[in-house]
């Protein structure tokens, strides 16, 4: 897919790896500037350096004093802000267990990045998209955001929080000139999920063919599949698209697969 972000400028947490990486080199790939930022600072200089232009900043979502440093030196040395993509997140391996045991430090850390972080960087880039009367607002939920799995509440809570903030940007910012998206990816061939499925080893790795066996299309997302749903929803040409969320997820959700 390719599309014209020239004269675009991007800012994508959670940038380092992953999904984040995928789409911030999508968004490049079709000429926008794009500023990729990360918890670790020095990941996201290494994925910015394999992109000509491209620049890296290291932006802790949880920490509003630094959410808003970025985003103001971004629009100082850019000039503007035109797409916003939230990836940034974090889950737990250590802790998959009923909510009667879950640790509050958990479920602190999960919502402080999932959900709060979503939060700080959209109010800090809002008022800058807000001024300038367009922008584009892009933000990573999860299939587990719009139905519930086993063993990760927070997690669950956090993405289904960020499912429904992202109706409510819509409706607030939409008459502005901005439209707000998410993305709901189900099962994507990331290093977290190597490590947790798919890798010999992995720590859930006798159950992988039991997951797969629910998703019609029979794999894994790659990253670049989740990379194309959040460049259609950024294309200048995709502009009356608000307040949707979009399930990349091979048919996980589209219903229970069974043969009775």
């Amino acid at each position: 897919m390719r599309c014209d972000l020239g004269g675009k400028v991007s800012l994508v947490t959670g940038a380092a790896r992953g999904i984040g990486q995928a789409i911030a080199d999508r968004l490049a790939a079709n000429g926008s500037r794009v500023v990729y930022t990360d918890v670790d600072g020095d990941g996201a200089e290494r994925a910015a350096g394999l992109t000509p232009g491209a620049r890296a900043l290291r932006l802790d979502v949880a920490d509003a004093e630094q959410v808003d440093a970025v985003v103001r030196r971004v629009v100082e040395d850019c000039g503007r802000l035109d797409v916003l993509v939230n990836n940034a997140g974090v889950n737990t391996l250590a802790h998959r267990v009923t909510i009667d045991e879950f640790p509050r430090e958990e479920w602190d850390r999960i919502l402080a990045v999932d959900l709060t972080g979503v939060y700080l960087v959209s109010r800090a880039v809002g008022r800058v998209m807000r001024a300038q009367g367009s922008g584009r607002i892009i933000n990573i939920a999860s299939i587990a955001g719009l139905v519930p799995l086993r063993l990760q509440c927070a997690y669950i809570a956090a993405k289904a929080g960020v499912v429904n903030l992202t109706r409510a940007m819509a409706l607030e910012l939409g008459p502005h000139g901005i439209l707000v998206n998410g993305i709901a990816p189900g099962s994507t061939l990331s290093e977290g999920t190597k490590r947790l499925f798919y890798a010999e080893g992995g720590l859930f790795h006798a159950s992988v063919q039991r997951m797969l066996d629910h998703v019609p299309l029979g794999r894994p997302a790659t990253t670049d599949e989740i990379a194309v749903a959040a460049l259609f929803l950024a294309d200048p040409e995709n502009s009356y698209m608000n307040g949707h969320v979009l399930t990349v997820d091979g048919g996980w959700t589209a219903g229970y697969t069974r043969e009775f």
